[in-house]
């Protein structure tokens, strides 16, 4: 049977614990086939962030283009890119080259290691890129940022329902932690954590989205796809004590 094709847009990381290469990781365990495009270059371990080059949006485009002619995934998940300006500009691109693509957004505004990526000021910005997507996937300070002026993450997560799915992870809930909710414009869904013990891993964020691109793109429902990636990251978290984790099904 053909694996179907999916693709990351996301940064290298040169620990490969987080970004394209983890990505790709988790799509090849899904059985699925992973098209990958650069969105940045950056000097990192798994435990410090030194310094990014970021690609412009018209590189990014230009990578894609050929892949998506040719292979046509159907879904798509993106990590960090430059700014608000530039992610619009490629979900846009995305959309014209590939009528129909569900992209998967993971809004790292800030990386573990401490680095910023956007400004908090831009939030208004996200607004015209929600649209364009088919889920959202913040952590709890991410959506409020987000959700600009929301009380809380699940009021902000709940706001930003009303443009596209969103899930929102529950690891940096300051009462709930590791339970996640997914907001559609129907329902609420509550996952709760399963796996009780589990070690901090570097990408651990980008592990999920992946592993939840991977689940769409099998043919699972939007919630099973959320569920059963969820038990992927629990595994992967689980995998080892270190900062970087272990792929398998």
């Amino acid at each position: 049977m053909e694996r179907p094709y999916v693709m990351s847009l996301a940064g290298l990381d040169p620990s490969a614990g987080a970004g394209l290469l983890a990505d790709i990781k988790t799509f090849e365990a899904h059985q699925t086939y992973g098209l990958g495009v650069c969105t940045a270059l950056t000097v990192q371990t798994d435990q410090e962030f030194l310094s990014v080059n970021w690609l412009p949006a018209e590189r990014i485009t230009e990578q894609a283009k050929p892949l998506l002619q040719k292979f046509a995934p159907a879904w798509c998940k993106i990590g960090i890119v430059a700014d608000v300006p530039a992610l619009l500009e490629i979900v846009r691109s995305l959309h014209q080259l590939r009528p129909g693509i569900r992209i998967i957004l993971d809004p790292v505004l800030k990386a573990s290691a401490g680095f910023d990526f956007h400004n908090a000021a831009l939030a208004h910005a996200w607004q015209e890129v929600l649209p364009y997507l088919y889920l959202l996937t913040p952590n709890y300070d991410e959506a409020l940022v987000l959700g600009n002026g929301a009380a809380d993450g699940q009021e902000a997560a709940a706001q930003l329902s009303r443009h596209c799915a969103v899930l929102l992870k529950g690891g940096h809930h300051p009462e709930n932690r590791g339970w996640d909710v997914l907001y559609t414009q129907e329902s609420e869904y509550l996952l709760p954590p399963v796996v009780r013990q589990v070690y901090a891993k570097h990408g651990s964020g980008c592990v999920l989205s992946a592993a939840i691109t991977a689940q769409l793109a099998l043919g699972h429902s939007l919630p099973d796809a959320c569920i059963n990636g969820k038990a992927y990251t629990e595994k992967f978290l689980s995998s080892h004590p270190s900062l970087l984790g272990y792929h398998n099904l």
